[in-house]
């Protein structure tokens, strides 16, 4: 089944590797076959990893972009993995940890890093709660 993006006047994204960015105008693109794509906004800088669920979602980027070195980035994955289960009670978000590691054990990476994604969404949702309620605090 091919894929459509529809892409932005000179958004970029990673195809197979490599970083291409669409010309001044929109622009839809159509993959016959399978490749590994990943849009701008989806896409971690290593200086960006900074948090619990960015540690997870970082290593499972990096095996959907070059799955020849999954091997290599597995164990951070797993690592990380298992310290944010560790710290999380809330039972949707569990669910979303043990199906990004089934995704990663069947090598279906981009399944994988969306259930992380929803980790990092989770992790700044939490993060900005605390913040406002810091804020809130402050004023009084």
């Amino acid at each position: 089944m091919p894929l459509k993006l529809s892409l932005k006047p000179g958004e970029r994204f990673v195809l197979n590797g490599a970083v291409v960015q669409n010309g001044d105008r929109r622009g839809v693109l159509i993959l016959q076959n399978k490749a590994s794509v990943l849009r701008e906004k989806d896409i971690m800088q290593a200086d960006e990893v900074t948090t619990p669920a960015r540690r997870i979602y970082f290593p499972v980027m990096m095996m959907y972009l070059d799955e020849s070195s999954a091997s290599k980035v597995y164990d951070e994955f797993a690592r990380r993995l298992s310290e944010f289960m560790g710290a999380t009670r809330n039972p949707d978000i569990l669910g979303e940890c043990v199906s990004a590691s089934r995704h990663v054990m069947a090598r279906e990476y981009y399944k994988a890093l969306m259930s992380a994604r929803k980790l990092v969404d989770y992790e700044e949702q939490l993060s900005n709660v605390a913040s406002g309620v810091q804020d809130r605090g402050d004023a009084g």
